[in-house]
């Protein structure tokens, strides 16, 4: 198994699937706990208040069919062999099916796509262009704008409620409050350790709680009924319906408590992988709560009596009681394990897409990159959990909360499905439509059911998404207008070029690392800082962090570069690109990276301008590029060996070039193209960089400019480097609605002041800091 990827190749089958084994059971663990404690409260919750358990035994058998054919068509149809096909190069949860919707349409809220985007090898399309520009529901959700931020909203909404389920899921069971309460400080504290390792340490208590209600099951059906299979036609549905009416449709907000924990299998894909949680859930998760459920049945059709309570314990063995309803407390408490991890993915994605503020995100494994702790959420996240446990002594009312939460998850994924289905899969919409008839009416009719009780619990949930949406959705309001502002007050390009000593500005020694949201265009911020302060650094870099819509980007992808003007001028662009799960460099590290991958685009810049002046229209002369900024290049060392050390592949013309050099020391695999515009055009070249291969041009010119430009870039490294960033102060414009007012002067600045800053979220080292004080009017 590709462990970065979470993908299998055909390399070593054997050793995959030995893998896929070993991350199946650490699935139990981290993704199961909530799915397979649901026996403990389903029929309680059920014949709470709405139905009675009556002589017939046609509610029970109703109950178990419903239960039945839920889980079937849901965790199995639905997610095991649908929904879970739909990661996003492994990734999964709501945002990356957003993410990749995003990618087959432009129906992204921040204006920062670039066509440079789409050459990077994990921004995979499903299906051709040329098919894909076709469809008529991506054309109709490109032309309205009020879609896109549609669309937004159901995403938030679908992650809010994953989160809220999070926060209600350790209060359902039976344990006493100050164990669980204990037991939920344990827990939180082994974030810390990794998903690995607390998978490691919470599988053999989910296994052992799957074994043990498997056999209580079966126990159950073969002493009191074992006709009791025959329940599970779909004709005991409709006796049931026919028989309790308004009252069955009712009980169904405890029935769909069954299916709680399935978002968790597709949220926590990027922590283990499809294969693995697909065998966990479909030869042992599945069978395990079916033989359950079924047991229970079993037991409760052959005691009526008022003195037996509809409960789980009621149906285990006395002399077991006591050992089972241990291992009952511990699985339901690790039950919350699979909403940490999923809260965890889910808030860093959206903190990728500028949709939450800034938070540390740790890569707890070095080899399986989905695997992370963010400390605020994990704090939060136990301080919630802990306080509905003591809060809610209700089971009834903490099903509720917990069943509307589950629903309305299951209802945004439906609904994205179905536009992957049109707009990745290149499906005919008619397949779609019939994906969210089907599955969109089951989970509607739970859905309907669970609102009927919103006075008894479950308006708890819609006050934890209503708060958290309106925390995401105004930093990305926020965002965008940010983004706008810097786009409209951006300096050209020319009067940066017209800065010098006639005006009194001075270069000094060192490189300055400028930060910026932009990807085209002078800051600004950086335009402040020259007038307050009329010196900026020798070499100067506008560096640009941003987040592709991508789980990861290759490294040799990372580093877009350009020139900023004429050679010596001595200006270059750096894009940074980093995909949702990919780890971000230290500073140290990534000053080293962003000065070695400069070097080699000089080179190679030097090198193109030499060897490929056939091409007049591409290599515009050093001199001629005062008036706009130069093609933008991916710069990325690769492996390759052979005696050709220069080569253009050129998609636009056919012809191509190539020049050996005596050795090879490293070889720079570059992409070019241009930073804007649709018809941009992409060559890629690979040369190889060898400081000795050119001893004999040493007395040209071309080559002396080169070497002195690579000698002032080192040598500005060893002055020191100097990272400057935007202060930032937010401020709705006069005029503005009252809503924005309050949703930027106090919401977003609020939040801001609050949460790390970009100093923090860079790791960026104080005394390497320069801040520029900034008001953005939007």
């Amino acid at each position: 198994m590709d462990l970065e990827n979470g993908k299998f190749s055909d390399a070593s089958k054997k050793g995959s699937w030995k893998k896929a084994l070993l991350f199946a059971y650490q699935s139990l663990g981290v993704v199961y706990g909530d799915l397979s404690t649901s026996p403990l409260y389903v029929y309680k919750s059920t014949f709470a208040e709405d139905i009675q358990h009556s002589e017939s035994n046609e509610e029970i058998f109703g109950v178990l069919s419903f239960v039945f054919w839920t889980l079937t068509l849901v965790p199995l149809f639905k997610y095991v062999f649908v929904v879970l096909r739909a990661d996003d190069n492994g990734e999964g949860g709501t945002f990356a099916l957003y993410s990749l919707i995003c990618r087959h349409a432009n129906v992204s809220l921040l204006p920062n796509r670039q066509v440079a985007d789409e050459a990077v090898s994990t921004y995979k399309l499903e299906h051709p262009p040329e098919k894909r520009s076709s469809s008529r529901v991506k054309v109709y959700l490109e032309k309205h704008k009020v879609l896109h931020t549609a669309l937004l909203i159901l995403v938030l909404l679908g992650t809010c409620m994953v989160i809220g389920d999070g926060v209600l899921t350790p209060a359902i069971s039976d344990a006493v409050i100050p164990i669980t309460c204990f037991i939920l400080v344990c827990l939180f504290a082994l974030q810390h350790y990794g998903t690995h390792r607390v998978g490691f340490l919470f599988a053999p208590i989910v296994l052992t709680w799957l074994l043990c209600i498997s056999a209580l099951g079966l126990y159950n059906m073969i002493h009191w009924n074992p006709h009791v299979y025959q329940a599970l036609s779909p004709y005991y549905m409709f006796k049931f319906l026919k028989k309790t009416k308004k009252g069955g449709w009712m009980s169904l907000g405890g029935i769909l408590l069954c299916i709680t924990g399935s978002e968790a299998m597709f949220a926590d894909l990027g922590h283990f992988s499809y294969a693995a949680i697909q065998t966990a859930f479909t030869f042992l998760v599945y069978p395990a709560l079916i033989l359950a459920y079924m047991g229970q049945a079993a037991y409760l059709s052959q005691h009526h009596h008022t003195s037996y309570h509809i409960s789980f314990y009621v149906s285990v063995p006395d002399s077991v009681r006591w050992p089972v309803l241990v291992i009952a407390i511990l699985a339901s408490v690790v039950g919350s394990q699979a909403i940490i991890s999923g809260t965890f993915s889910i808030i860093n994605q959206s903190q990728s897409l500028s949709c939450f503020p800034r938070v540390k995100v740790i890569h707890t494994s070095d080899k399986i990159h989905g695997q992370i702790y963010i400390p605020e959420i994990n704090w939060v996240l136990m301080i919630l959990c802990i306080t509905v446990t003591i809060g809610f002594r209700d089971t009834k009312h903490m099903g509720n909360a917990s069943g509307l939460a589950v629903m309305t998850v299951m209802l945004v994924t439906t609904c994205l499905m179905s536009l992957v289905i049109i707009l990745c899969w290149n499906k005919p919409p008619a397949v779609a439509l019939s994906f969210l008839l089907f599955f969109g009416s089951i989970e509607l009719l739970y859905f309907s059911a669970s609102l009927t009780k919103f006075t008894e619990g479950a308006w708890l949930p819609i006050l934890l998404a209503l708060f958290l949406m309106t925390i995401m959705f105004v930093w990305h309001y926020a965002t965008i207008k940010k983004y706008e502002f810097d786009l409209h007050n951006k300096v050209s390009l020319e009067w940066l070029l017209a800065l010098g000593p006639s005006l009194g500005v001075a270069r000094t020694p060192g490189i300055g690392l400028v930060f910026t949201d932009l990807t085209s265009g002078i800051p600004a911020n950086f335009s402040r800082f020259v007038t307050n302060l009329p010196a900026y650094h020798h070499i100067l870099v506008f560096v640009c962090v941003k987040s592709v819509p991508v789980p990861f980007v290759p490294p040799a992808e990372r580093y877009l570069v350009g020139r900023v003007g004429p050679a010596a001028h001595r200006s270059y662009r750096c894009i940074v690109r980093y995909g949702y799960r990919d780890v971000h460099q230290d500073i140290d590290s990534f000053e080293t990276e962003l000065v070695a991958r400069l070097a080699d685009f000089i080179r190679y810049d030097w090198h193109r301008t030499q060897h490929t002046s056939p091409y007049a229209e591409d290599d515009a002369s050093h001199s001629n590029e005062s008036s706009s900024e130069r093609r933008l290049a991916v710069i990325g060392t690769v492996a390759f060996s052979g005696t050709r050390g220069y080569g253009i592949e050129e998609s636009v013309e056919p012809a191509s070039v190539s020049i050996g050099f005596s050795t090879v020391e490293s070889v720079t695999d570059v992409i070019e193209m241009q930073a804007m515009g649709a018809g941009a055009v992409e060559r890629r070249v690979r040369f190889a960089i060898d400081d000795d291969d050119s001893e004999s041009d040493v007395q040209t010119k071309m080559y002396v400019q080169l070497e002195e430009e690579l000698r002032d870039l080192m040598t500005a490294q060893e002055a020191g480097t100097a990272f400057i960033l935007g202060h930032t102060h937010v401020e709705a414009k006069q005029g503005s609605s009252i809503l924005k007012r309050l949703a930027i002067n106090f919401g977003y600045n609020f939040l801001r002041r609050n949460c790390r800053g970009p100093d923090v979220a860079l790791k960026v080292p104080p005394v390497s800091l320069l801040e520029v004080g900034m008001v953005y009017v939007v």
